[in-house]
């Protein structure tokens, strides 16, 4: 391969040494491919651009901490498959664990310590809001948009009950951090979802009834007639 390079280049009379060509080649073999969107650094340095942050050093400091816990989070999703949970059934519901069952019990078992170094990181260095800001960005703005939800679909919504789901929403959403997936996290808020469906079930409002009616005036503004039941 080398001889017909040196060759090539004496036929052409270019003035350039095989040398300087395969230290070239060299070069490129060794290039590593660009980072893709989804890959921890590119994740961090994103979201925290969002921030707007005049101290270099900080912002540095809470790019450095999101792609520590995001590295951490995938390492331990790739390395903990859900077979490592055996088959079997939710002791309360009675229904065989999914494998998203499953992999969200491995998955549960992360260190603690991958999660209080993030918190404790981004407190250190950002006030409230800007750490929710970043909380919203690793839940794709859940604790918003299920909250609109609500707000559809109860009526006569009161000071109490926006608290109750918000403070509900916000625990979800931290929990939600430690997940790799967008059906792992919405998993996480399904927790979270059904205590507070139960809230107003428990306080005198049933939940199935109000989200039906919502459901079927939806389905009437489309034209679709509601199901009898």
């Amino acid at each position: 391969m080398k001889k017909s390079i040196v060759v090539l280049l004496m036929i052409t009379g270019l003035a350039v040494s095989p040398k300087m060509i395969f230290a070239q080649n060299d070069a490129h073999a060794k290039a590593k491919p660009a980072k893709g969107k989804g890959d921890p650094d590119v994740k961090a340095a994103a979201w925290v651009a969002t921030l707007n942050l005049t101290d270099t050093a900080k912002a540095s400091r809470v790019k450095q901490l999101i792609t520590t816990h995001l590295t951490a989070v995938r390492d331990f999703y790739n390395s903990h498959d859900y077979t490592s949970v055996p088959e079997g059934i939710n002791p309360i519901t009675g229904k065989v664990f999914s494998k998203l069952d499953r992999q969200v019990i491995i998955n549960s078992t992360i260190p603690k310590t991958v999660h209080t170094d993030l918190m404790d990181g981004l407190k250190k260095d950002l006030t409230d809001e800007q750490v929710e800001m970043i909380l919203d960005k690793y839940t794709i703005g859940k604790v918003a948009f299920t909250m609109n939800g609500y707000k559809s679909i109860v009526p006569n919504m009161t000071n109490d009950d926006e608290a109750f789901i918000l403070t509900n929403l916000k625990l979800a959403r931290e929990e939600a951090i430690d997940y790799k997936n967008v059906d792992e996290i919405s998993n996480i808020f399904k927790i979270y979802k059904t205590k507070i469906e139960a809230y107003f079930t428990d306080s005198g409002r049933n939940w199935h009834a109000m989200y039906k009616a919502y459901s079927d005036s939806a389905k009437a503004k489309k034209g679709i007639v509601p199901d009898a039941n």
